[in-house]
């Protein structure tokens, strides 16, 4: 066998590319494994001076055959092609190699092809996480309302996603994690602040409407700049400062004249956008963290049956055994009604914030700010139709400006990474 520094004249060597052109008598219909074998050699291998030009390609490139890298020989090409036909077919070589050194990276797909399926994915998680946030805010209403006890609320839901995350690890629906002590640890503040984050959502849902609860949530970016200023040392533009302004005045303004308002509803919304802010920025941090090889469904899951061992005492020593049918039956309350629309709540907060981490892992911070503010307006039309919730002209008002405001600070923080980059 000859070594990789066998002189181009070699007849031996002149035979085989011949075989090999006999076999594939045109370049661009080579195989595509073929055609990658081309491209892998790295242009530092030495050649002993015998290099193929491509044309228009102006870097150059060889053969490689049994006996090393060789020169692409004359007779390749079928007599009577010429320069100008042997020109082309080298144009189409080089196109042949330059496609299929992306396939062999990207997966083989182009990023226009990729780009609709990923869309839709992503439309149809959207439209799944939005009904499912609706049916959530709409039957937890209505069990707040019949049982007004928010941490007996709170654990019954981290129970039932506790229950379908066994259920998916051991169907194998999805790969059980493995992890140590010092990655639970690192886990454990984020599983407080969700317990936190939930349990203040649900005093504020139980104390004023639904729709004033995400008015007042609609505050998350200020918090959310908030949290950058003091904790990570970033300067806000003063575009970004001036879309605060109609937030907080239009949350100001539907407060005045919100007809169930309440001090206990509103700070418990207020406290909910500060836990779920840093919830979010601490989850992202997770999801990047390539260490930790923590997926988004597994982060959530796990996340999710801690924050259901946190409540779980929380509950006990606070509201004590509130959810049991001799206690329901004493108050007046349809037991199985209760738990009907209970279980239902409990499925649908389990599965909405999975779809909600699984887009935080899929898509920006800032596009995911704004899907949550659209969903955000979806929920209180929807809460404001059911409830038949009275709101003055107003209060509708203020509740506008206060979403445009988020979707103006979304815009803006959209915008800041395109001014650096130009």
């Amino acid at each position: 066998m000859q070594s990789m520094a066998a002189p181009c004249s070699s007849s031996s060597s002149s035979s085989r590319a011949w075989a090999v052109a006999r076999r594939s008598p045109s370049l661009p219909s080579l195989p595509s494994s073929r055609r990658v074998a081309f491209s892998s050699y790295p242009s530092s291998l030495p050649s002993q001076g015998c290099r193929w030009p491509i044309a228009g390609a102006g870097a150059p490139a060889a053969l490689p055959l049994r006996g090393g890298l060789q020169p692409l020989p004359a007779h390749l090409f079928p007599a009577g092609v010429g320069r100008a036909g042997a020109s082309a077919a080298r144009t189409r070589t080089a196109a042949a190699l330059t496609a299929a050194a992306p396939a062999e990276e990207g997966g083989g797909k182009p990023e226009g092809a990729a780009g609709i399926p990923r869309t839709l994915q992503l439309g149809a998680m959207i439209l799944v996480w939005y009904t499912l946030n609706i049916y959530f805010n709409i039957y937890n209403k209505l069990v707040l309302k019949a049982v007004p006890f928010p941490y007996t609320i709170t654990t019954f839901q981290f129970a039932s996603g506790s229950f379908f995350i066994t259920l998916m690890w051991l169907l194998n629906l999805h790969p059980k994690p493995r992890l140590s002590l010092r990655q639970y640890a690192k886990l454990l503040p984020l599983a407080l602040i969700h317990v936190l984050g939930n349990i203040f959502t649900n005093m504020s849902l139980g104390k004023v409407a639904v729709s004033f609860t995400h008015t007042i949530k609609a505050m998350e970016p200020f918090f959310s700049v908030l949290l950058s200023v003091l904790f990570l040392g970033e300067t806000p533009s003063l575009l970004v400062l001036g879309s605060l302004a109609p937030i907080v005045g239009g949350v100001v303004l539907a407060s005045m004249t919100e007809v169930s308002f309440n001090w206990i509803g509103f700070w418990s919304a207020m406290a909910s956008n500060l836990t779920n802010q840093s919830r979010n920025v601490f989850s992202k941090k997770l999801l990047a963290d390539k260490e930790d090889s923590l997926d988004d469904i597994n982060l959530f899951s796990i996340m999710t049956v801690m924050a259901f061992l946190l409540s779980a005492p929380l509950m006990l020593s606070i509201e004590g055994i509130k959810f049991s049918p001799s206690y329901l039956q004493s108050a007046g309350v349809n037991v199985k009604d209760l738990c009907v629309k209970a279980a239902l709540a409990g499925t649908c907060f389990h599965f909405y914030q999975q779809v909600s981490y699984s887009l935080l892992a899929r898509i920006s911070p800032v596009t995911h700010s704004v899907t949550n503010s659209l969903k955000r307006l979806v929920v209180i039309v929807a809460s404001v139709l059911f409830f038949r919730t009275p709101i003055s002209p107003i209060n509708a008002f203020g509740t506008g400006v206060a979403l445009a405001g988020v979707f103006l600070y979304s815009q803006l923080k959209k915008a800041k990474p395109k001014a650096k980059a130009a």
